[in-house]
């Protein structure tokens, strides 16, 4: 049995999925191992906070992360990394 992930995890599988080029909310939740309540949730708090934008396209929302988001990502990757043992 894995270990339960963090908010903070999440957060950063979110941005990673979406920065690999995921951008249909569908295949963001499957590549997250998320529920669709707390995909939604997460993405309307990364919006919110500039780190991603939604676009709407033929009625369909899609997902890209900003330099914002990216300089986030990696920043907090670098620290995650370090701090991991």
């Amino acid at each position: 049995m894995s270990k339960k992930r963090s908010k903070l995890e999440i957060y950063l599988d979110v941005l990673r999925v979406i920065r690999a080029g995921y951008s249909k909310p569908t295949n963001i939740m499957y590549k997250s191992n998320l529920s669709w309540i707390t995909l939604r949730d997460i993405l309307d708090s990364l919006v919110e906070r500039g780190l991603i934008t939604m676009l709407e396209k033929d009625g369909r929302k899609l997902y890209f992360i900003t330099s914002k988001g990216k300089s986030v990502l990696n920043s907090l990757e670098e620290a995650y990394s370090i701090l991991s043992i």
